[in-house]
């Protein structure tokens, strides 16, 4: 039977690097959120990519923090982790939903530089990773653009049944609408996702979508679609897979569901680790070391990054 593979990171990070900046632990593992990667990591080899927001958002409140403040007291740390903990670019904050889904040449490509070289002036050039999960998936043409000048060397992208918007702004949940129509691209469109999180089943897609999901052989293959256009190599991400909308038995039946499938990606989400996070969820660390288990310790798959999908074929 041929190696199978999957690959996990952890989107909307930021809280813990407030932590790690102003409770100074002795170690950046003392920290329980990277003390149970960590630990994955040792018993069954977890490797973990975690997406990065630049700054806190004013959701949460006026305690405001970012990426510039971050101490760099851990570099030594981060680099020898390296080989099994990357950090990547996602977006400037939370919200709004879709932030880059008509975003411009230049403010993405200012945004990844900006998140880049904090990165590598903290935790080093090799904990930087050039795959990319952009927040909520979509971006723009010249979004994309702006990420091959960048180095990134894959994006994730979304795929579905595509259709225009009819200006119902209803048939969008969250706002959404407006997000769509402000400085609205010709390429930003609607589309069907197939989700357990059904109230975004009717979602917005931009340039990094494929309305047929053959291109990608249904994930049961490594495989991606290299963009003429852009340059960049274009991955599915499989959006019906996020950690968080799974308790450890679900998970098991999930993942018992897919233990056929080539490639399995999992994503997952900081907040969530949070005891005063709206949605906590106080087995966050059994999620984890439950996927980790199954997949690399009964199933014996491999785990690597996003960015090692590119030299796959």
């Amino acid at each position: 039977m041929s190696q199978k593979y999957f690959f996990s990171f952890i989107d909307d990070a930021i809280w813990v690097f407030r932590d790690l900046t102003r409770q100074r632990p002795e170690s950046m593992f003392d920290h329980p959120f990277f003390a149970i990667l960590k630990n994955a990591h040792e018993k069954w080899g977890l490797k973990t990519q975690i997406n990065l927001f630049y700054r806190t958002d004013y959701f949460y409140g006026m305690d405001e923090f970012n990426l510039s403040e971050m101490t760099d007291c851990y570099k030594a740390e981060w680099e020898a982790a390296s080989d099994w903990l990357k950090l990547g670019f996602h977006s400037y904050q939370e919200f709004p939903d879709y932030p880059h889904i008509n975003a411009s040449y230049d403010d993405m490509y200012k945004l990844f530089n900006m998140i880049k070289d904090e990165v590598i002036r903290f935790a080093g050039e090799k904990s930087f990773t050039y795959g990319v999960v952009p927040h909520w998936v979509p971006v723009s043409y010249d979004g994309c653009r702006a990420l091959h000048d960048c180095g990134a060397e894959i994006v994730c992208v979304s795929v579905g049944e595509t259709k225009e918007f009819d200006g119902d702004f209803d048939s969008l949940p969250y706002g959404h609408a407006g997000r769509l129509l402000q400085n609205r691209k010709p390429e930003s469109k609607l589309f069907t996702r197939i989700t357990k999180d059904v109230a975004i089943t009717n979602s917005i897609c931009g340039y990094n979508h494929f309305s047929d999901p053959a291109l990608f052989e249904n994930d049961k293959v490594i495989g991606y679609v290299v963009d003429e256009k852009t340059g960049l190599k274009f991955k599915k991400l499989d959006d019906n897979f996020d950690l968080n909308n799974y308790n450890v038995e679900e998970l098991r039946e999930e993942l018992k569901r897919r233990c056929n499938d080539e490639l399995i990606c999992i994503g997952n989400h900081e907040q969530y680790f949070f005891d005063d996070y709206m949605a906590y969820e106080p087995d966050y660390a059994d999620r984890i070391y439950e996927m980790a288990k199954i997949l690399i310790e009964d199933e014996g798959r491999e785990c690597i990054f996003i960015e090692d999908l590119a030299k796959m074929s």
